[in-house]
């Protein structure tokens, strides 16, 4: 599961199921940000090769409707995407947290929170 690759339009379907837990395909729908929401039937076909995946999973019928749940988590398709990421740079960290500090989205807290995770990975590592 953790392999599994997701689209722009499958990682809004994500967050909505991360967010909301289980919906419909209309919820999932409504539950998309923004003023151009893909049509019924798009959310409909991704969610169903979502499903061919394994990133989703039906939970149960209601009505004439399923209702989905993710089944991938969001700290793991965020790995993922990262890991993808840093295969570009050839597995290099250095060259993405220069543009995150140039773009000015690395703050010093998130620089404190990387620092502290380091020293608990650190004391982890040791015996």
């Amino acid at each position: 599961m953790t392999q599994t690759r997701l689209s722009k339009l499958e990682f809004a379907i994500m967050n909505v199921l991360w967010e909301r837990g289980e919906c419909s395909i209309r919820d999932i729908q409504e539950g998309i940000p923004g003023k151009k929401k893909p049509a019924y039937t798009t959310i409909q076909t991704t969610v169903y090769r979502m499903e061919a995946k394994d990133a989703v999973r039906r939970v149960r019928k209601v009505g004439n409707f399923h209702l989905f749940a993710a089944t991938l988590s969001r700290a793991s398709a965020q790995r993922r995407v990262i890991d993808d990421l840093l295969a570009f740079f050839g597995g290099k960290t250095q060259p993405v947290m220069a543009h995150l500090i140039e773009s000015g989205k690395l703050t010093m807290d998130d620089v404190r929170e990387a620092e502290r995770a380091l020293e608990e990975m650190q004391k982890k590592e040791k015996p």
